[in-house]
């Protein structure tokens, strides 16, 4: 098996993608440390078909850590690969982090897609020093709280973006 270190980012590629490449510059210019799978980069998968797309990124998932979900105006509309990501985010229980782009700072139950939304999940805003505490916090806790059979959507505590200075 190899050894899961990325970040697996799924969003609306049609409407979101600015976002996914504002998170990259931002790995760019900050020097995080953690890498990107862009899951809608399928220049190496030759045949465009529906079930070699998805085994493409099959193999993206299994070297992926944690399951980055991007939320904006469409996303829960988003069927054919946002749904099917999510749910192999869920079978693989992975640590997943949903990120409103709106500037929301819980879960959004307005635009998360419902299969999110009662998955064990962290909801955050999108900014790049909550996005990285996240990234670096909540596998540990996804874990302690898998252990414990809890579910559901958590977000971090007015403090916790007071401390960032968010």
């Amino acid at each position: 098996m190899s050894y899961r270190n990325k970040v697996y980012v799924s969003m609306d590629a049609d409407n979101d993608l600015r976002y996914y490449y504002l998170m990259k510059a931002w790995k760019q210019n900050d020097n995080t440390p953690f890498n990107f799978y862009d899951a809608h980069d399928l220049n190496n998968i030759y045949d465009k078909s529906e079930a070699s797309i998805k085994a493409g990124l099959q193999e993206r998932f299994r070297n992926t850590k944690v399951f980055v979900l991007l939320v904006g105006n469409h996303t829960k509309y988003l069927y054919k690969y946002v749904r099917w990501e999510i749910e192999q985010a869920i079978k693989r229980e992975l640590p997943c982090i949903v990120v409103n782009l709106n500037g929301k700072r819980s879960a959004d139950e307005y635009l998360c897609p419902a299969l999110m939304r009662d998955n064990l999940a962290i909801h955050i805003s999108f900014n790049a020093k909550i996005l990285q505490y996240a990234l670096e916090n909540w596998p540990e806790s996804d874990e302690q709280y898998r252990k414990e059979g809890k579910t559901g959507a958590y977000y971090y505590k007015e403090s916790v973006y007071e401390k960032l200075g968010l």
